[in-house]
């Protein structure tokens, strides 16, 4: 299971880590996401180590580090050295997706092949084994496809990408290359903060968009009104001096009587915790789309559009979540408009290795259409998105392109594939290929019905120690003889499932499906689907979507830690990014009402006893009061501080590392019965 976002969100997301604080060591540098300080630092302590446990571990750290920082080459034999080196399942799972990176997809299928019986799970990576196998197909195919892209002569040795187009025609992008504004470097990339630039399109020379817009933070993937004359971007920053930054789309007014922007004010429909990205507006003004990790959506980053509407007090409506269609369980990012088709990137589609780009567009009943992957060459290994079209130099109004060679369209985009310097921006032209050669095929046509198809899957995870929840989750399996429910509309209909806990079921239009798994000894749990805002394929008249719905094994009287539950200093308030995994477990307990549960709170060593007794209950009983106001009975709910008596990690307090504090301060669920 790849749970890694790509290196490129992953850049806007921690703009105020503390770069400043000087780092000694190459675990530290790693530790705090300073990949570019972390490299020499880990080579010269690779050099050093005496074990092969200390070498696979530093070997790790490398070559996540290198891949952070784009070098995926390197990074390769790095993942290959730390499993060499009883690193393990991790590092050959680096391995197999670098491999895939890299086009490498012969050595690719093998290391997943590999990969699924490390963890004891060949279900968990059969859709990468058979995305390796289709990217070859359309390698194969490139060369006759009409296709063809080169680098944009603007780029630098730096990172640019997500271009898009200003009224003059000329390109603005955002970057991180030595003339961004920020004083410092940002020691995740060795480069500078990232700010927005224009270019003429055939030009070699950026420069600076605004200087009032770009600031010390970072800036990026702006788009304009069709006039010029209003920017929404985006801008990383903490809510407060220290915290962690998060990402939130922006919007500036030009003035006309000055030429010079007004004030960025964050949009008002944005929430605290969560990360707002990639804004792209309709050619009306009134549709914005953007990229969002609202945990209410359908996985990691999810496409959202949202209506301006002058009727309410904020100026729009309420953001509403794409179709199932476009959202996977992965990531969708870096939305584009061209009319009515919208390109946008996805890793959670069958593509070629990253993020890949695909287009939609608005079909019957406004719904959206099947997303279709542009295949290689724009696609590639490596991560692809921000595509953009250049009308000026696409036939729109003269005769449709007909005979071979002819322009289709042209336009530019972004990949960080071999050979590119980081994300580079590239050219793209589409042409009318050679005619392929006939087909004999003499198989009558037959009208096929429509259908919609559910392929679900229940699953349990796989513990690297299988008597402790709290260790490292390797994968997943099929959990045979659970029992599905489906409920839509005023029907219900029961599965159960075999040994691949696979179930399948045809879905009506225009429906939501809520999906509950149960078995004895696990927790039930749930999924949901709908049908609503899919449009039908007319290339492919049975439509096949997928859900997964993992069951957790019940581990009596048993601490299970609850992740990012964080509580300010000296405080026991539950904070807003603390609520998506309570709520997420007072699902749990909806699901399951029969058990009742302990919440437990601990602290780490510094502070006396007693005072981190009472500061742990307190924290413990507010988590708690949060289950209750959502609904969960008080006699199912108990409370119990800790205080220090159960660290996690077992350090000298005054030796313990920043990291091992923060293990030892969890907030823990125990099943009582």
């Amino acid at each position: 299971m790849n749970t890694k976002l790509p290196p490129i969100l992953l850049l806007l997301l921690f703009a105020a880590c503390n770069y400043t604080i000087k780092i000694k060591d190459g675990p530290t540098a790693y530790d705090r996401k300073q990949y570019a300080v972390a490299v020499p630092l880990l080579q010269k302590e690779f050099e050093k180590a005496k074990t092969r446990t200390e070498k696979g571990k530093i070997a790790f750290q490398l070559a996540e580090s290198l891949r952070q920082t784009g070098q995926d080459g390197k990074s390769l034999q790095w993942y290959r050295t730390a499993y060499d080196n009883n690193y393990g399942a991790d590092a050959l799972q680096g391995y197999a997706y670098t491999l895939k990176k890299l086009e490498r997809y012969a050595e690719a299928r093998e290391a997943f092949k590999n990969l699924g019986i490390e963890i004891g799970s060949p279900y968990e990576y059969r859709k990468e084994i058979t995305a390796c196998t289709v990217s070859e197909g359309w390698l194969k195919e490139a060369p006759t496809n009409g296709w063809k892209t080169e680098p944009a002569a603007f780029n630098s040795p730096q990172n640019d990408f997500a271009p898009v187009f200003y009224r003059d025609g000329r390109l603005v992008f955002t970057s991180d290359r030595a003339m961004s504004k920020s004083e410092g470097s940002y020691a995740w990339t060795g480069h500078k903060f990232m700010d927005i630039f224009i270019v003429e399109p055939d030009g070699a020379s950026a420069q600076v968009f605004d200087n009032f817009l770009n600031s010390n933070d970072n800036e990026g993937t702006p788009c304009f009104n069709s006039l010029g004359t209003e920017i929404f971007f985006v801008r990383a920053r903490g809510a407060y001096k220290g915290d962690d930054a998060f990402c939130k789309i922006y919007v500036s007014e030009k003035y006309v009587a000055d030429g010079t922007w007004s004030e960025p004010k964050p949009l008002p429909f944005q929430r605290e915790k969560i990360n707002y990205m990639h804004p792209a507006l309709s050619a009306d003004g009134n549709t914005l789309y953007f990229s969002c990790n609202d945990p209410e959506g359908w996985g990691g980053y999810d496409l959202y559009a949202v209506q301006r509407n002058t009727r309410t007090e904020s100026g729009w409506d309420d953001p509403k979540l794409l179709s199932r269609n476009i959202n996977t369980p992965g990531n969708e990012a870096f939305p584009t408009l061209d009319a009515d088709t919208l390109y946008f990137a996805s890793d959670g589609l069958p593509g070629m290795g990253g993020f890949d780009i695909f287009r939609t567009y608005k079909s019957e009943r406004n719904a959206w259409a099947p997303p279709i992957n542009l295949k290689s060459p724009i696609n590639s290994g490596a991560d692809d998105f921000g595509f953009i079209i250049d009308r000026r130099a696409t036939a729109s109004n003269g005769p449709k392109p007909t005979n071979p060679g002819d322009l289709i369209k042209s336009g530019f985009f972004t990949s960080n594939r071999p050979g590119s310097r980081g994300d580079d921006i590239y050219r793209f032209e589409q042409r009318v290929p050679p005619p392929a050669p006939p087909k004999l095929d003499t198989t009558p046509t037959q009208a096929v019905a429509h259908k919609i198809v559910l392929e679900g899957y229940v699953l349990e995870k796989i513990f690297s120690n299988p008597a402790d929840p709290n260790s490292k989750i390797l994968g997943r399996k099929p959990l045979a003889g659970a029992a599905v429910q489906a409920a839509f509309g005023n029907k219900k209909q029961p599965f159960t499932v075999k040994d691949d806990g696979y179930f399948s079921m045809e879905l009506e239009e225009n429906m939501d499906y809520n999906f509950v798994a149960s078995m004895n000894g696990y927790l039930s749990n749930s999924a949901r689907f709908s049908t609503r805002g899919i449009a039908k394929d007319p290339a492919n008249p049975v439509q096949t979507f997928e859900i997964e719905i993992v069951l957790d094994k019940i581990f009596r009287d048993r601490e299970i830690v609850l992740e990012n539950i964080y509580y300010d200093y000296d405080k026991w308030d539950i904070r807003p990014d603390a609520e998506p995994t309570l709520n997420r477990l007072a699902e749990v307990l909806k699901q399951n009402p029969a058990i009742r549960i302990q919440m437990g709170s601990h602290t780490d060593c510094r502070g006396n006893d007693n005072y981190n007794e009472n500061l742990s209950q307190r924290r413990a009983q507010s988590a708690v009061n949060y289950l209750i106001t959502r609904g969960i009975e008080a006699d199912r709910l108990s409370a119990l501080g800790y205080g220090e008596r159960q660290p996690a990690v077992n350090c000298p307090c005054s030796r313990c590392t920043e990291a091992e504090h923060q293990a030892n301060r969890r907030t823990t669920f125990k099943i009582l019965e």
